[in-house]
């Protein structure tokens, strides 16, 4: 069978985005789509039957979304059928749900109805199934996972809700795990409505809980623990590992007298453990070694840990690293680099040298630091995967992907997305390296490397890492006389190369810049819309790069943690006495930053190498220093 193995530069040639047939083909899909918004039945079918493309079926969602009839019953629900599980069914099935539910069609509603996380439709058909006889006790179990919840539920489970309640199903225990949900992270206001269903002798509880939530300090007063029940513990324990991140010092004294004064279990005392060890770590807590060092290791995780070894690294105790490490299995890239370390400034070379060589065969940024001290070449270890051009051929003729690439070139980037998902998430790991394969052809190369990433398909570095915008890069690079290869892997990290991405924070585009940021680079106003555009976000972008740089005197490493944190925090995080700057990345406090630092340079790496550049650009980091 002939395989598929394409080159990044042959997209252009396989799947044209733009012609003049394909325009001809999208205008009649606009204009049919704007016609059945408000046509007749009449209109609608006559522009559906003439219709050739492979949108078709939105036009016809957006028909029955805006005329549910039950004139049409039979059209509506082969069309649900038809579509079931892909991104048209829900937005149909909902508005026809809801017209059922209007028209009291109950039977029709229950046959219609899928499993959804919507509780205004779930609760309608339960409450439905209850009118037609359906057994009580099966319905109202799971009424009640409906209402214990830490939200308050819409006013259409009212109804279901007084049933259940009547026949005696809020029992004491809902009510307190309901409590427990909203006190502990839900929705507060709901408390004091929760309160008057207790028990008189326990609505104090209520009050407590909702003290606590709001000042964690509340749980240090141990004259509130009147009974000593353990409600009360519970309560405590939820305060104080609350506490511990705003007063570390009377959280500490308030656990002693806690532990003694509640039988909590072993599990419990660990998670207190875990939170305390956490929260005093992260901020260098005098007190954080002997915490850590409390947690069972059966509940020390990679984040745990990281801070076990930042801890040990800042007092620079090599002695503790290498008695902590030594010996144990399955450790990460990360910790074999810095056992290494420790061995080195031992006085093991040797040992060192050994981890050192091993772990700089991977393509990670411990492994080019690695390969950096001992003068290896930087091993990017590509092995592009093949597939079969029969499996091509079938993802190419999938409806979905046919979908997936018409929103594309419409530029509907979220619904080509949504279609995109639903083809990888229903398609085996074969037919998703064929999908990488054509969504890189497409340049949709977002698509690419989060659909690899599903199959674990690390070593495909082509597709993976590709040249996006490449001249575009290069070009506001030179201008802004800074590296094109690390302000590609600033994108490549930031939005992996989506132009439309858009952060919660309002960052947007390729880099990712902020609205505020973007004007302030570019001395004057620049519309949102506007960052969305590949070389107006790439020239600003790499312009606030050379800013950064500027900023911290040519320092590149700072540059990128400031672009990731803001300048005025990484100031903050220099030490006022100068250490290696590998080992001020390993110490940057926030997970994020410290985490995008080293993706930043792995990727920087990448690109570097794959330009055809000789050299390791994490080799000026061995002899770098920072702060003092």
């Amino acid at each position: 069978m002939k395989k598929y193995l394409l080159s990044i530069a042959a997209a252009a040639f396989i799947f044209p985005l733009h012609s003049a047939e394909a325009s001809s083909d999208n205008d009649a899909f606009l204009n049919a789509e704007k016609k059945v918004r408000y046509g007749s039945y009449q209109d609608f079918k006559r522009v559906v039957n003439k219709l050739n493309h492979p949108l078709k079926p939105y036009v016809e969602k957006t028909y029955w979304q805006r005329h549910p009839s039950l004139k049409y019953q039979a059209e509506i629900e082969d069309y649900l059928n038809i579509y079931q599980h892909t991104p048209l069914e829900w937005p149909v099935r909902k508005v026809w749900l809801e017209y059922l539910k209007k028209k009291n069609k109950k039977a029709a509603y229950i046959r219609n109805y899928r499993k959804t996380s919507n509780p205004e439709l779930t609760c309608t058909y339960l409450d439905f199934q209850l009118d037609l006889g359906a057994p009580e006790k099966a319905i109202f179990n799971q009424v009640t996972d409906l209402w214990a919840v830490g939200k308050s539920q819409p006013k259409e489970c009212d109804s279901l809700f007084s049933k259940w309640r009547k026949k005696g199903y809020m029992k004491e225990d809902v009510i307190w795990q309901r409590i427990t949900l909203a006190a502990e992270g839900g929705t507060q206001s709901l408390l004091p409505y929760l309160k008057t269903l207790l028990p008189k002798n326990e609505r104090y509880l209520a009050d407590l809980y909702l003290k606590v939530r709001q000042d964690p300090s509340a749980s240090a007063g141990l004259y509130r623990y009147k009974n000593r029940s353990v409600k009360e513990g519970q309560i405590a324990l939820y305060g104080i590992k609350r506490l511990v991140w705003r007063d570390k010092e009377l959280a500490l004294k308030a656990w002693e007298k806690l532990d003694k004064m509640f039988n909590y279990s072993e599990y419990s005392k660990a998670d207190v453990y875990y939170t305390f060890a956490l929260s005093l770590a992260s901020s260098g807590h005098k007190q954080a070694r002997f915490w850590l060092n409390k947690v069972p290791k059966d509940r020390q995780d990679d984040k745990l840990i990281q801070w076990q070894l930042g801890n040990m690294l800042k007092t620079q105790d090599w002695e503790g690293i290498a008695a902590f490490f030594t010996g144990k299995e399955n450790l990460s890239l990360g910790q074999q680099y810095w056992l290494a370390y420790s061995y080195a400034k031992r006085g093991e070379q040797q040992e060192a040298d050994k981890i050192w060589a091993k772990v700089a065969t991977n393509r990670d940024y411990y492994g080019f630091l690695a390969a950096a001290r001992l003068g290896l070449p930087v091993n990017l270890n590509n092995q592009p995967l093949t597939v079969e051009q029969a499996v091509v051929n079938k993802v190419s003729n999938a409806p979905g992907f046919k979908r997936a690439k018409a929103f594309y070139n419409l530029e509907r980037f979220t619904s080509a997305r949504r279609e995109w998902n639903y083809l990888t998430d229903t398609s085996n790991d074969e037919e998703k390296l064929a999908a990488s394969q054509l969504s890189t052809d497409l340049g949709w190369h977002d698509s690419t490397i989060f659909t690899l990433a599903k199959i674990k398909a690390w070593d495909n570095v082509e597709q993976r890492f590709p040249f996006a915008f490449q001249d575009v890069f290069e070009r506001y690079s030179k201008r802004s006389k800074i590296d094109p290869a690390w302000s590609i892997a600033i994108a490549r990290r930031e939005s992996s190369f989506a132009p439309d991405a858009r952060s919660h924070a309002n960052a947007r585009g390729l880099m990712q810049l902020l609205p505020s940021t973007a004007e302030y680079v570019n001395k004057g106003s620049v519309s949102g819309s506007r960052l969305y555009k590949p070389k107006t976000n790439i020239r600003l972008g790499t312009s606030y790069l050379q800013y950064l740089k500027k900023k911290n005197h040519g320092n590149e490493v700072l540059a990128t943690a400031s672009y990731n944190a803001g300048y005025h925090r990484i100031k903050r995080w220099l030490p006022d006495e100068a250490i290696p700057a590998e080992l001020w990345v390993e110490l940057i406090p926030y997970r994020e930053t410290r985490d995008y630092v080293k993706n930043v340079f792995a990727y920087r790496q990448v690109y570097h190498t794959r330009m055809g550049r000789e050299g390791n650009v994490l080799a000026p980091l061995l002899e770098m220093k920072m702060g003092g």
